[in-house]
């Protein structure tokens, strides 16, 4: 829903002037709910299989979320705008994937016009930004690089809190964008500091983008939850090309964690509109630790999305993960998130509503 009308009234000394610029808030959301079933569970106190898993789970598509968004005309081609989104989980009816914040997804304030954009709150870094639109399968929180990166980094990178970025107008199909999130605790005004950027090439059936994410860790001094301040290094280079309703896209990923993997994910796949209605989708994704060659993980997945009407779709998702070594890739973002050594195989049906 919308809503439209404002008025900013201009005072001056011996008169009264009215300027009149237009402006809209809208509430929008997605609820998404799914039926789900895993092969196997991570046990954590013995690090093995602990049994299959079938279950009612939140967002094995997009993740059920809500929020509110505004803009106004202040004239002269410049606009502001906000955002505020949280999550929330439908099996229970708590928050859920909002970084333990009511409108910890995303939470901010913008300014743009010619000279571009910056944004100012918490948000989502270029670095991530970057892997969605990369990512073969639209980032499904099943399935995708989506679980991988949560798997690898929780997080850290995707709610930004603290953060100022700026983003570039859009050149010959060129556009940057840079961020930096502050952190910074009494005594180390280094920690839980953040840096993103990405350049991305979009124009006619053709893209690419490269991006890099650099931060440090947090406590529980700093004012951002230490899921999101692990410390890591990111770099990405993706793909893609659209030929009529079939697009193909590559990408290859490195996270470096302190103390932890330095994974180097080498992945692609295709997406094909069947019909104005139906989308079908699948992708692979191999990661390897440079730090061990031991551990090593593959996925891959396959899906279904058929749209009832332009906001209700129903869709059905296949994956399979086989980890070595050390390796815990999991296949979902909000199911079994760890699973241990071997393969496991998991699918879901699921319903989304959006508005």
């Amino acid at each position: 829903m919308g809503l439209r009308g404002a008025v900013a009234p201009a005072l001056f000394a011996g008169s009264i002037g009215c300027a009149y610029a237009q402006s809209s808030v809208t509430l929008y959301g997605i609820i998404d709910d799914a039926l789900s079933y895993s092969s196997k569970t991570l046990n954590p106190s013995t690090g093995r299989d602990g049994g299959h898993q079938i279950a009612m789970i939140d967002g094995q598509a997009f993740g059920s979320r809500f929020g509110m968004t505004g803009v106004e005309d202040l004239g002269g081609g410049i606009k502001a705008s906000f955002k505020l989104e949280s999550g929330l989980n439908t099996a229970n009816g708590g928050l859920g994937n909002s970084n333990g914040n009511l409108f910890g997804r995303q939470a901010w304030v913008q300014l743009a016009g010619n000279f571009g954009s910056v944004t100012a709150g918490v948000q989502f870094s270029p670095f991530v930004l970057a892997l969605i639109e990369s990512d073969a399968r639209g980032a499904s929180d099943f399935g995708s690089l989506a679980p991988i990166y949560v798997d690898s980094v929780i997080t850290t990178g995707l709610f930004n809190p603290n953060a100022i970025t700026y983003s570039s107008p859009t050149f010959a199909g060129l556009q940057g964008s840079v961020m930096v999130a502050l952190g910074g605790e009494p005594g180390n005004f280094r920690a839980a500091r953040q840096y993103s950027g990405s350049l991305t090439y979009n124009l006619n059936c053709f893209f690419a983008d490269a991006a890099f994410y650099s931060g440090n860790a947090g406590d529980a001094n700093t004012s951002a939850p230490a899921i999101s301040t692990i410390a890591f290094t990111g770099r990405t280079i993706g793909v893609g090309y659209t030929f009529g309703n079939l697009t193909l896209k590559a990408v290859f990923v490195n996270f470096n964690v302190a103390g932890s993997f330095d994974s180097r994910v080498f992945g692609g796949g295709v997406s094909y509109t069947a019909t104005p209605a139906l989308i079908l989708d699948a992708g692979g994704w191999l990661t390897r630790d440079r730090n061990d060659s031991s551990n090593h993980s593959i996925l891959a997945a396959a899906g279904a999305r058929y749209f009832l009407s332009t906001r209700t779709m129903l869709y059905t998702q296949f994956g399979y993960v086989n980890n070595s070594g050390k390796m815990n890739k999991g296949l979902s973002n909000d199911g079994p998130v760890y699973l241990p050594s071997g393969g496991t195989f998991g699918a879901n049906v699921g319903i989304t509503y959006s508005f």
